[in-house]
């Protein structure tokens, strides 16, 4: 028998954190969040407190937790969408839909019991937190800002009634050949002077910062506002993002492209992969995962893409040969092997081109499902 537990306790919360890390103890693919990042989303201060409400439950049987999931309303996401919707995050489970139905039963009920008509996920609090169900790619090691699942998570949720909405596409892309990036830093070079744009410059990260910030921000509200999953930057995203940069952020990774105003028109951010410095550790900074993020940082091998924006009115003028370019350096630096693209929604098709133009191989696919509850 199945019992489901509304997690309050300290001790649930534990439960609830360290399930996936005992679940997935021994799987070389598994990559944890930090898991004092993780503890905050128990926090009353948690940055996200003030636009969403939340539940979390755990299944038990036998006195054992065999599953877990959450449930957020994201009311600034339902305002922008004109939606009623829950998502659903943070789902794990051992390999049974009796655990899968009583979890998500927990969901749906606290959907009808807020007024709401629809649940999808696996989705956070915003698309800067881990999203989508890995659907292919079971042997590959995942990027620390996703998250790894069994291959038969995908039976149990669509055992409980949901069908897909989105898939996410990622891909490895390596150095392409000489000719290509000439070929690009030509064309990078016509488009800027064409124009007149020109890239930005800082003399250190703070410097960066300091200068782009508000521009970066501006930027993302406008080019992400129609994509799945998004919602507004609120302060406290702006603060968590900023303080995440100043940590990990290389300049050598980083471009911004100005019009003459002084505009930021285009921007790539990457960083370094830390995914195998916090394997050891189980997410938790110990002083010997301290060094091995140090080590990782200054002399990545792989190097994670993050965010890559361009302003609507410069999407068709070749622009993204720019990011291309910067990143055709990266990749030939002598010491990065490789870079992951992270999620591209299936559908986008201009930021799935651009990497055509790289040694490309798309390893990964991830889902977002939905369940009406009309």
């Amino acid at each position: 028998m199945v019992t489901i537990k509304e997690v309050k306790t300290k001790k649930e919360q534990k439960a609830f954190l360290n399930l996936p890390l005992r679940m997935y103890r021994d799987n070389p693919y598994f990559v944890p969040p930090l898991y004092g990042d993780e503890k905050k989303i128990f926090s009353k201060d948690f940055i996200y407190s003030d636009t969403c409400e939340t539940g979390y439950w755990l299944a038990y049987r036998d006195g054992k937790v065999v599953g877990r999931i959450m449930a957020i309303i994201q009311r600034a996401a339902n305002e922008k969408n004109n939606e009623k919707r829950v998502r659903f995050d943070r789902f794990d489970a051992i390999d049974d839909q009796e655990v899968a139905n009583a979890l998500f039963g927990a969901v749906e009920q606290f959907a009808k019991a807020h007024g709401m008509n629809a649940v999808c996920g696996p989705l956070g609090f915003s698309d800067l937190e881990r999203e989508g169900l890995l659907v292919e790619g079971f042997d590959q090691l995942s990027t620390f800002e996703e998250q790894y699942n069994a291959e038969y998570y995908g039976r149990l949720i669509e055992g409980c009634g949901f069908e897909k909405e989105v898939d996410w596409v990622e891909s490895r892309l390596y150095a392409p050949p000489a000719e290509t990036t000439a070929k690009l830093k030509k064309l990078s070079e016509q488009v800027l002077k064409k124009y007149k744009l020109r890239i930005g410059e800082a003399k250190n990260v703070n410097d960066f910062i300091n200068r782009y910030q508000q521009g970066l921000f501006d930027l993302l509200d406008v080019a992400y506002e129609g994509l799945y999953g998004t919602v507004p930057f609120t302060p406290g995203m702006k603060k968590m993002m900023i303080d995440n940069f100043r940590l990990i952020i290389d300049l050598e990774h980083v471009v911004c492209v100005l019009n003459e105003q002084d505009k930021v028109v285009c921007f790539g951010v990457s960083f370094p992969s830390i995914a195998k410095a916090v394997q050891k550790s189980k997410g938790h900074l110990t002083p010997a995962a301290l060094i091995r993020l140090l080590k990782a940082i200054k002399r990545p091998k792989v190097i994670d893409l993050g965010l890559i924006a361009v302003a609507p009115e410069y999407v068709n003028t070749g622009i993204p040969a720019v990011i291309a370019a910067v990143m055709c350096d990266m990749l030939s630096d002598g010491t990065t092997e490789y870079a992951e693209t992270n999620l591209n929604l299936e559908d986008n098709m201009q930021i799935r081109n651009l990497w055509k133009r790289f040694n490309a191989v798309q390893h990964k696919r991830r889902r977002a499902y939905v369940k009406s509850l009309d």
